[in-house]
């Protein structure tokens, strides 16, 4: 069996192209082994969630969001009893589920639609009426958000 690649040290003295070599091997090891959990995993499941690490009996995946995450942990003990048939995965007895969102994350607050004329004028009439300087500041600032 290869090294874990959790456990790959490099080393300073080593020849160039074998550091690169080793590291490609550890590559290749880690998309093995999350070719075969993947298959474990039930197939509405399986899309968006990654393979992170195997170490000491814990086995960690990554959850595109919360309602998958909730969903591999509620089936974790049937996952787990089916990775157990592969001898890589024969110690397996944890399955730990982080959630590390996909894409770009939301974007900020939209522009505020502006407000009818009407709406604008019953805003800077009140604001003529308040004596609030602030407030008044306020009124008059949404006023200008007015439509042509």
């Amino acid at each position: 069996m290869k090294p874990h690649p959790s456990r790959l040290r490099l080393n300073a003295r080593e020849a160039p192209g074998a550091t690169l070599e080793r590291l490609l091997e550890a590559a290749e090891h880690h998309q093995a082994l999350e070719q075969r959990v993947l298959t474990a995993i039930p197939a509405e499941l399986a899309s968006g969630c990654r393979f992170v690490a195997y170490r000491d009996g814990d086995l960690t995946l990554s959850a595109p969001n919360s309602v998958h995450a909730s969903q591999l942990r509620l089936r974790q003990r049937d996952v787990v009893n089916e990775l157990r048939q592969d001898p890589d995965f024969r110690h397996l007895w944890r399955l730990k589920v982080r959630v590390v969102p996909q894409g770009k994350p939301p974007a900020g607050l939209s522009p505020a639609p502006p407000i009818s004329t009407e709406n604008a004028r019953l805003l800077m009439e009140e604001a003529g009426h308040t004596k609030d300087e602030d407030l008044r500041q306020v009124l008059e600032r949404l006023a200008r958000h007015a439509r042509d």
